[in-house]
């Protein structure tokens, strides 16, 4: 994946959460219930945003994460 597909990606997933955070504070009338789970939503945006982050810097820096073992699985 490219740096630009990435950064589209973070930039809908920012969108995302923040249009979901902004419908889950909106006041419902009396005996109506959300359709969306909106909690879910931005579950789901952050988990994305912090995976393309990392995969941001792992494009720019050229090194890909390896993890506290080093790469190594350590059985």
């Amino acid at each position: 994946m490219g740096f630009g597909v990435t950064l589209a990606l973070l930039a809908v997933a920012v969108a995302v959460f923040a249009l979901a955070t902004y419908l889950s504070r909106r006041p419902l009338p009396l005996g109506e219930v959300r359709l969306i789970p909106y909690t879910a939503l931005q579950f789901i945006a952050l988990l994305v945003a912090v995976l393309m982050l990392a995969h941001l810097i792992t494009l720019v820096s050229g090194k890909p994460f390896v993890g506290r073992m080093g790469g190594r699985l350590g059985f």
